[in-house]
């Protein structure tokens, strides 16, 4: 095993949360059962992974609503107050990242499915992404993991070689797709064992 040179973080679920719970759960009186199919069938994960791929927010709010024009007010929601939906960093996990960057010994990058279009305002909010030395975003890329594009350019793009990386990410699949590409993976699951798996790989 190549000495670990490099980090790369995914960030939400590792480094931020974000659920859109924050905005719903009101809107629907606290009845989780119709948020839940609300964010299952209308504004669904695989409505909102389209925007992380690169399609424009205005273009897929008019297609829910032309689509469920009874939930128009609901669905313009959804990026009317994305914001509220952006919760809280994940403290013990940028206190990791903290560590790493203080010692100075890896190149650190994040890797996210993210829209390009909102991205903006995690950039604004959490000084932490700064102490990163490159961000690949999904929307901008017009790709997004688990695709194996994404990796290989993260890695031509920062001159990163893949046995000398290690990926933390929350999705498996995610994890296995980096794998895949001969790069060092971590499925997230708490900062704790974060921490084991990183002074196990002598990063930390």
């Amino acid at each position: 095993m190549g000495k670990i040179d490099t980090v790369i973080f995914d960030f939400g679920g590792v480094l931020i949360d974000w659920n859109p719970a924050y905005v719903y759960l009101k809107e629907f009186r606290g009845d989780e059962q119709k948020m839940n199919h609300f964010l299952e069938h209308i504004c669904s994960w695989e409505w909102n992974d389209k925007q992380d791929e690169g399609c424009l927010i205005q273009e897929a709010t008019e297609e829910r609503v032309a689509l469920f024009p009874e939930h128009e007010r609901l669905i313009r929601m959804y990026y009317g107050r994305w914001k509220d939906m952006l919760g809280y960093e994940h403290t013990e996990t940028v206190e990791v990242l903290k560590q790493l960057k203080e010692n100075g010994k890896h190149k650190l990058l994040g890797l996210t499915n993210w829209s390009h279009e909102t991205f903006p305002v995690a950039l604004e909010r959490f000084d932490f992404l700064s102490w990163l030395d490159g961000i690949i975003v999904s929307g901008t890329e017009k790709m997004k993991k688990p695709d194996s594009r994404i990796y290989q350019l993260t890695l031509d793009r920062y001159d990163v070689t893949a046995e000398n990386a290690v990926f933390i990410d929350d999705k498996k699949e995610n994890i296995d797709a980096a794998i895949k590409e001969g790069i060092h993976g971590i499925h997230f699951t708490s900062a704790k064992i974060l921490k084991q798996e990183l002074e196990r790989l002598k990063v930390i």
